[in-house]
């Protein structure tokens, strides 16, 4: 009922202090496991996105050193959320996601990392490659830019445009190759571009040129 309760009133106010172009959150399919990445440039957008795909079971993973605070930790920990130690290979973390995913959740994921400074894409790490290899979840790409200007829009008591655009559905494929550190950070930047090209260009930073984008371990998934 409390989890019921916040993620109500997150989505509600948050509907309030933002027009959200989200039409293309339909594409997301209502049942089954599912891998959803997505660049990170503000503070708004896990509540943003949390609630409004519910009433999906959603969960995600987030930098431990969220649970500092006690408020932010509080929610998290409500919400289910997945605590993951950057910078080493997290096992735990790796396990709950795991073990969510078979039980149908959607997973989010930001592969950058951490948020980005200037609003455009920096590179991605490869976690996320083993964790879809290992679970066979398909992956799509959801890509939004507007919320980095949410905390100066709401110091001026004006609206925020929050834009949401989301990708086709694909798998990781191997294609037979010894998955080494450098095809995990070829999969990932493949998996980037595809992020990449649902942004407009200034946010598009490390993955600007499109033209270099290859899809060489990238299969495609019907849901």
């Amino acid at each position: 009922m409390l989890r019921a309760s916040t993620l109500f009133l997150a989505r509600t106010g948050l509907e309030v202090m933002c027009r959200i172009d989200k039409d293309d959150l339909q594409k997301i399919p209502p049942r089954g496991p599912l891998i959803i990445y997505s660049n990170h440039i503000g503070q708004v957008e896990v509540p943003l996105l949390f609630s409004q795909l519910q009433p999906r079971p959603v969960t995600g993973l987030a930098k431990i050193e969220t649970w500092d605070g006690w408020f932010l930790g509080w929610i998290f920990d409500l919400w289910g959320a997945i605590p993951i130690r950057r910078g080493e290979a997290d096992m735990t973390a790796m396990r709950q996601a795991l073990a969510a995913l078979e039980r149908g959740y959607i997973l989010g994921i930001a592969p950058e990392g951490t948020r980005s400074k200037t609003g455009a894409l920096i590179r991605a790490h490869p976690g996320i490659v083993t964790l879809a290899l290992r679970s066979g979840a398909p992956l799509m790409p959801l890509a939004h830019w507007g919320g980095e200007r949410f905390l100066p829009n709401l110091k001026r008591l004006n609206r925020t445009d929050f834009h949401i655009r989301v990708g086709k559905p694909f798998a990781l494929d191997s294609r037979g190759q010894k998955v080494t550190k450098e095809i995990r950070q070829q999969m990932v930047d493949e998996m980037m571009y595809k992020l990449a090209a649902l942004l407009p260009e200034r946010y598009r930073g490390e993955y600007a040129d499109l033209s270099k984008a290859t899809t060489h371990f990238l299969a495609p998934r019907t849901l």
